[in-house]
């Protein structure tokens, strides 16, 4: 997560794990050509783990979306130039830090870090992917990593992805992991990902920082083409706090160690049911970081039916999941139809005030312009008392829907971010 720096070494702090997270984890299996490690620099904290280095075979094809934020760190930078070689052989990631509007020195710094992960790995450094995550303004020391990443590469083993997931959170209270096995024409497959993220969350692309990888034998281009298309479904339809990070960077890798024939093509019919677990997967991971939202109780689900397109359904659904009203409302409880109604209007989509009903778990509570005529109070607030909660609005203007989550707002949020730098 990003945030602007004040320089000073802290000793971590811990937050206590959100109620909304799962009970357990999912078992990590290994991913034939993916080797990780985690280690403590000390990049901001002391006492807790805060670099990642997953080292790739040779042959490893990559794919990647990042923030369209205006003011990108200096990560994303690099790894936009570097996509379009397809190959990757490291992935170095670093919590407590954005090396963010860190200008000229983050560019070093990020350079630096190439080089020293690919003397570890035995590659050059445009096959080096690197992600920050952490406080925006306070430069990043590359040489941290030089006596850390040699320790890591010497000790990277299959397994270990929960302390991976771990060592990249930030304000995160729990790490989020994700696997799936499938069938990729005569070979089965894994995908396994992980994300961080809980704060400065509103995706215009992928969640703050998330990781995929697979043993399936699947060019670049494919990669990019179904990567990008399960963002938009999953990572670019979840909300926190409607902020977007200068950081945001989902990376999608192949190792093609599954064996079986390289898949060149996204219109290949082999792809079906690989296309169906990897949206799944991303879906997953994006619950999970709305789930783990700063300060939050509980999970809310936002469904659009009705609208003119699905692009104006995802445009109110935002408007809704992002309204500080409504999150603050679902904080409390409160089945108050009106700011949902309000959220509706401002999302300058096509709405009818007249035509548009609106339920809070499956209880309907406005109908036609006015409050719904069976409204039962007991029931609405009965419908607000549990950890998930369904918005639902229903606009009866067309065919277009959408459906995005997000979480409520409280005081803990407040108090989280206002000293994060403190």
């Amino acid at each position: 997560m990003g945030r602007f720096a004040r320089p000073r070494t802290r000793i971590a702090v811990t937050h206590a794990i959100s109620p909304l997270a799962p009970k357990t984890h999912p078992a990590m299996p290994p991913i034939a050509g993916v080797r990780l490690a985690t280690a403590e620099a000390g990049i901001r904290y002391k006492g807790r783990t805060d670099v990642l280095l997953c080292l790739l075979d040779e042959g490893t094809e990559v794919a990647g979306v990042f923030t369209r934020s205006r003011c990108p760190s200096a990560p994303v930078d690099w790894c936009r130039e570097r996509l379009a070689g397809g190959r990757a052989r490291a992935l170095v990631v670093n919590s407590g830090n954005a090396n963010a509007f860190t200008g000229l020195k983050g560019r070093e710094a990020v350079a630096l870090t190439a080089e020293i992960a690919a003397d570890e790995a035995g590659c050059p450094a445009e096959t080096v992917f690197l992600a920050s995550t952490g406080v925006i303004g306070e430069p990043l020391d590359g040489s941290k990593f030089r006596g850390v990443l040699a320790a890591c590469a010497a000790r990277a083993t299959p397994d270990g992805w929960l302390d991976a997931a771990r060592a990249i959170m930030t304000t995160d209270t729990f790490p989020k992991v994700a696997t799936r096995r499938v069938r990729l024409g005569e070979v089965e497959v894994t995908i396994n990902g992980m994300a961080k993220g809980a704060g400065m969350i509103a995706p215009d692309m992928a969640t703050m920082l998330s990781f995929c990888f697979t043993d399936a034998p699947i060019a670049a281009p494919v990669l990019q083409e179904l990567l990008s298309a399960g963002a938009a479904t999953s990572f670019n339809c979840v909300t926190v706090d409607g902020d977007t990070s200068t950081s945001d960077t989902l990376l999608l890798f192949a190792t093609g160690r599954a064996g079986g024939a390289r898949i060149e093509r996204a219109d290949d019919p082999r792809l079906a049911a690989f296309r169906d677990a990897l949206d799944d997967l991303l879906r997953d991971l994006a619950q999970l970081v709305a789930k783990d939202g700063e300060g939050a109780r509980k999970f809310v689900t936002v469904e659009v039916v009705g609208a003119e397109t699905d692009r104006s359904a995802h445009r109110i659904a935002m408007s809704i999941a992002n309204s500080p009203l409504v999150k603050t409302a679902i904080a409390g409880e409160d089945a108050n139809w009106g700011r949902v109604v309000m959220a509706v209007g401002k999302a300058g989509e096509p709405a009818d005030r007249d035509r548009l009903s609106i339920a809070f778990g499956g209880i309907r509570v406005a109908h036609q312009g006015a409050r719904d005529p069976d409204y039962d109070e007991a029931a609405a607030t009965a419908a607000m008392q549990g950890d998930d909660v369904t918005v639902s609005v229903d606009l009866g203007l067309g065919q277009g829907r959408a459906r995005v989550w997000t979480c409520d707002l409280t005081k803990a949020y407040v108090e989280i971010n206002g000293d994060y730098r403190s």
